[in-house]
């Protein structure tokens, strides 16, 4: 039995003073849970990714639009005193703090963990960097294609006889944005044992060396330097992309007994009783002879020919779709995948939801990604300014922004 709008984090409060990606996506990943966020922009511009297009939609970069749904946005120039006593006023019953301010800022410094920590003992405070809070890179910045190439992925990325790739998607910054999510949410969890908060960090660094799972652990095993496999898999063969007559799909065979299924649907079962082949960690061996052999077979017919006959026997299979063809899948439909919005400037807006349910049940999209300033006025009146210190507020930081004579 589902159950209608989940919100498990209902009631949670959540001041964003981050921006780019994996932050922003921390935010809109507790929003989705049901938390009320506050997202804190500088009055010129607002976060970055505002403007990191095309394409756009609206005023906003699509970029931006990804990250930052259900969620009012406040504009602060937090360098000023008046900025930060409205943010004090709503850490004052706030229950999670994201930055991602770089060490050694005037803004790291202003919003110390130490002192908020102290001033507001039940806040869970997530820290994100790009290298760690410890170690000789500490105060070096970062962006996502500088973790996939410091933290080894664009080295395991690509054809083994071309330049180094990056990952399809910022894998820098959403894997630090899902494990600052995970902290956040355990911190919470201990809060309610302990009754205070914590100040939880993660880095674009750390997150990658996570994620490196089995790669790492081959390393260590062996000392020997993993190298590029193009879609092939380090422990296991046949897994990669093959060609089709009239493209490419993957088969991934994950046992001997898949790989008896396979070679038998393809016509060749003796392939199965090839010494070289029969077991895995001989297929692993003579890959390029096994993969020379498979292809000169999968190259005579289509991708749906090879989908259509091998799937059914339970191997794994699966043509490569395009993100149209994703989004047009039935199954895309059938999770509720994609929700609709309405945006203030743009009408209807598609974003893809959170993929956990509750339940049975997704959250849903709650609200569409706001426009620069938005909420200020609200939220600021929600804290007990009047209007006409709100007047002040706001002008003080459009002086900020453009002062006399700039």
């Amino acid at each position: 039995m589902s159950e209608p709008n989940p919100s498990p984090l209902g009631g949670m409060k959540v001041v964003d003073l981050s921006k780019i990606l994996a932050g922003p996506y921390v935010t809109m990943s507790l929003g989705d849970l049901g938390a009320e966020v506050v997202k804190v922009e500088h009055p010129e511009g607002g976060d970055p990714t505002r403007s990191w297009g095309p394409p756009f939609n609206g005023p906003d970069a699509t970029y931006y639009l990804a990250a930052n749904r259900g969620k009012r946005s406040v504009t602060l120039d937090l360098k000023s005193a008046g900025g930060q006593e409205a943010v004090h006023r709503m850490l004052e019953d706030a229950d999670v703090l994201v930055e991602n301010f770089r060490p050694g800022s005037s803004l790291a410094g202003l919003f110390d963990y130490r002192k908020l920590s102290e001033r507001y003992p039940r806040l869970v405070i997530l820290h994100i960097s790009a290298f760690g809070d410890t170690g000789p890179l500490r105060d070096e910045p970062g962006y996502d294609m500088v973790a996939q190439a410091s933290a080894g992925l664009m080295s395991l990325t690509g054809e083994p006889d071309g330049p180094p790739v990056k990952a399809g998607y910022a894998m820098g910054d959403l894997g630090a944005a899902l494990f600052g999510l995970v902290g956040v949410t355990s911190a919470l969890v201990e809060r309610e044992r302990t009754g205070r908060g914590q100040y939880v960090t993660t880095s674009l660094y750390e997150s990658q060396l996570a994620l490196h799972i089995n790669w790492a652990t081959g390393y260590f095993a062996t000392g020997e330097r993993p190298t590029r496999l193009g879609s092939g898999h380090p422990s296991l063969v046949p897994y990669q992309a093959y060609p089709a007559a009239d493209g490419h799909f993957v088969i991934a065979v994950g046992n001997d007994s898949l790989f008896r299924r396979l070679v038998t649907a393809l016509g060749r079962p003796e392939w199965a009783d090839d010494p070289r082949f029969a077991a895995n960690r001989d297929r692993v061996a003579h890959r390029t002879a096994l993969n020379a052999k498979l292809e000169s077979v999968l190259v005579d017919e289509p991708v749906a020919h090879w989908v259509d006959l091998l799937g059914p026997l339970g191997v794994p299979v699966a043509a490569i779709r395009t993100l149209d063809e994703v989004y047009a899948c039935p199954q895309t439909a059938a999770l509720d995948m994609v929700q609709t919005v309405e945006h203030p400037d743009v009408g209807p807006l598609q974003q893809v939801a959170f993929p956990v349910t509750f339940r049975g049940a997704r959250p849903p999209v709650r609200s569409a990604p706001p426009t620069l300033g938005r909420h200020s006025r609200d939220v600021l009146a929600e804290l007990g300014y009047q209007e006409q210190e709100i007047d002040v507020l706001l002008g003080e930081s459009a002086a900020a922004t453009h002062p006399q004579g700039a």
